[in-house]
């Protein structure tokens, strides 16, 4: 078990970041071990095939035999949302010492993997300067590789990611708005409990309790993380990344394109000349298409461009009107086999 001792000044520093090297990071054990969480296996299925060129070897031996990697590849967060670079810059920055330390917990009672054999002979050499030039390549090394990871299988996907991430925080905010430290905890995770001042953290490796002592506690929602992960070492400032919420809907198909709900939004009149407003038509041209006047056709043009869906143009003594960017998005998302026909009761004139 895993302790945070937190006073009052520490509850009131509680606060959230996310982290795109951590999702990056943990992503790696369910590449390594689909068992891990089915609830990623479509990502897993879609990822494999774009990772045929990259050596994921040395990044596979990054995660231990019990799914548990180095803390200095999760640094803690500086603020709110890092980008990849500035997190991946802190890690090519920790020292050789830190390095040796965290791999070696990772694995321990283990020998280090094949892969990462260059960090092996480092630990062996007698020569400090030549160990610390050594780990210092392997990190550089790593780094690189998390760099074409993350551009692969992480960052496509990430404005998703963060777009659940970010749900989440809103919804511990509220928790802790409504009930406190003890109702956030609780309801985060069933390893977590509060009681007495004391965040426990049960079912993970490691047992040692760490006062926070005004340095607060970072909390970091995980797409990827299966339970609530502290730092391995004891030495780390208080944090803690635990899993999101709603990651079950993350890779589940978008619903199929509904050719009936835009009418049903719109009405079929407007839906139609929606659809049929893909490139710029005059008022008349719309009515002769449509084989209605163009008074019917103006009634709902002057609808659409109120609420931004069509924009118009003067062209001559003619006025063009087309779909706006809006317009577009709601057209593409709902595609049609036919035009609605609009309703009239007189045929078209030759009227603009």
């Amino acid at each position: 078990m895993i302790g945070f001792a937190l006073g009052v000044e520490d509850l009131a520093d509680t606060r959230f970041a996310v982290s795109p090297l951590q999702e990056t990071v943990l992503s790696l054990r369910v590449l390594r071990d689909p068992g891990l969480s089915a609830l990623h296996l479509p990502w897993r299925r879609a990822v494999l095939p774009k990772l045929g060129a990259l050596d994921t070897g040395p990044l596979m031996s990054l995660v231990g035999r019990r799914h548990t990697v180095p803390d200095f590849l999760t640094p803690r967060p500086t603020n709110f949302a890092p980008s990849f670079e500035d997190e991946l810059a802190a890690v090519r920055r920790t020292s050789p010492h830190v390095v040796r330390r965290e791999l070696e917990a990772v694995y321990a009672p283990d020998p280090l993997p094949e892969a990462l054999h260059h960090a092996a002979a480092a630990f062996a050499d007698a020569d400090a300067h030549d160990t610390d030039a050594a780990v210092a390549g392997l990190v550089d090394t790593i780094c690189g590789l998390l760099q074409q990871y993350w551009e692969l299988a992480i960052r496509p996907t990430w404005p998703q990611l963060q777009l659940v991430l970010e749900a989440d925080m809103t919804y511990r905010a509220g928790q802790l708005a409504v009930g406190g430290a003890r109702l956030l905890f609780t309801d985060m995770h069933p390893n977590l409990r509060w009681h007495d001042g004391v965040l426990h953290i049960d079912k993970v490796i490691g047992n040692y309790l760490v006062t926070a002592s005004g340095r607060g506690l970072l909390l970091i929602p995980s797409v990827f993380a299966t339970k609530p992960a502290p730092p391995i070492s004891p030495d780390e400032p208080p944090v803690l990344a635990y899993p999101s919420r709603a990651v079950a809907t993350l890779w589940a198909p978008a619903p199929a394109a509904d050719g009936t709900a835009l009418a049903s939004l719109l009405g079929t009149p407007r839906a139609g000349l929606l659809r049929l407003l893909e490139e710029p038509l005059a008022t008349t041209e719309i009515a002769r298409r449509l084989r209605v006047t163009p008074s019917a056709v103006s009634q709902h043009l002057r609808v659409l461009y109120a609420t931004g869906l069509v924009t118009r143009a003067r062209h001559g003594r003619r006025v063009l009107y087309r779909r706006s960017s809006l317009g577009d998005q709601l057209a593409d998302r709902h595609p049609a086999a036919q035009i609605p026909a609009i309703r009239s009761g007189r045929p078209a004139t030759g009227q603009d």
